[in-house]
């Protein structure tokens, strides 16, 4: 593996129709750490939620917006279509059906993908997620468990996961991951092909279902607005955006998020990636113990604080 090669998953962004409840949903039910709590840096009237492990590590990471007044998602074709995260083995599945079962969240049975034992489950927002078992997976180790969670460590989420994207034009978007991005084409299972990075296991993979039947989806909440791909440094990524214009593919060029750097292009009509560096990482404003708390902005939007807060809706984000 070189220097510049993408190591495997580093964040997934959704769309959320209330911030609070969200927060909710993660941390109480799932048990993940709100590590940043923050504005959309596009559109400020706009919350970013980071949820995470313990300490924020990539890889680790479901973030979330709550655009004011948007309306709801509609699942179809050519979209992010389900969030993978990570548990350690089958007998988390089943803590986790029984846990969902508490909480009354829906869930699909239990079943096989591509060897490993999953768990579909969806959010009040009809948000789609499965638990991905490592019982049998190899390659990019998982995330440390958030400390204070609900959930016991072992059972416990510990990173994303083996994520759906669903398209009409599945060889388009392979020849993306395989000829530019560096994947390998690992197999297919009726209308799925499971993608992988440099043999980093189900921290590094990406499985595309092709579609003809579905309609094609509305971006809104309970949808995916993109995901993004980790490399190590500035310098990795600088080579990547030459790589990905050289490529002609759509993308924003340079992007300076503070807590770390990223690139954006279109890799399919519907399906918006970013390449997202490793650090600086979330704990350089702040405090672990403060963590997620307070309202928290990159020093470009401090200045305009008052405005910002001014049109977000406040809610507690303080673990009791």
């Amino acid at each position: 593996m070189e220097k510049t090669d993408l190591i495997g998953l580093h964040h997934i962004t959704a769309i959320t129709s209330s911030a609070p409840k969200i927060f909710h949903f993660m941390t109480t039910i799932l048990g993940l750490h709100l590590i940043k709590k923050t504005v959309n840096q596009d559109d400020v009237a706009t919350y970013h939620l980071y949820f995470t492990d313990d300490m924020g590590t990539a890889g680790t990471d479901l973030t979330f917006f709550d655009f004011p007044g948007i309306a709801s998602g509609h699942y179809g074709k050519n979209s992010i279509s389900r969030i993978g995260f990570r548990v350690p083995n089958d007998v988390a599945l089943n803590y986790w059906k029984n846990r969902f079962e508490q909480y009354h969240i829906k869930t699909d049975s239990i079943q096989e993908q591509f060897g490993a034992k999953v768990l579909p489950f969806y959010d009040f927002d009809q948000q789609r997620y499965q638990l991905v078992s490592d019982e049998h997976n190899s390659g990019l180790p998982g995330g440390t468990p958030y400390r204070h969670s609900p959930v016991p460590n072992n059972v416990a989420i510990s990173g994303l996961g083996p994520t759906i994207i669903t398209v009409s034009q599945p060889d388009h978007l392979g020849n993306i991951l395989t000829s530019v991005m560096g994947f390998t084409k690992l197999e297919s299972q009726g209308s799925q092909t499971l993608y992988e990075l440099h043999d980093g296991g189900h921290g590094a993979q990406v499985i595309i279902e092709s579609s003809l039947i579905l309609p094609d989806s509305i971006q809104g909440y309970g949808s995916v607005h993109h995901m993004a791909f980790r490399t190590p440094d500035t310098d990795s990524l600088k080579e990547w955006i030459q790589r990905i214009q050289r490529a002609g593919l759509h993308d924003s060029g340079f992007i300076e998020r503070f807590y770390f750097q990223s690139e954006y292009f279109r890799a399919a009509p519907g399906v918006l990636f970013e390449i997202a560096t490793d650090g600086p990482g979330f704990l350089v404003d702040e405090t672990y113990e403060e963590a997620g708390i307070h309202l928290e902005l990159p020093p470009f939007l401090e200045g305009q604080r008052a405005a910002i807060e001014a049109n977000l809706i406040p809610f507690n984000s303080k673990e009791e």
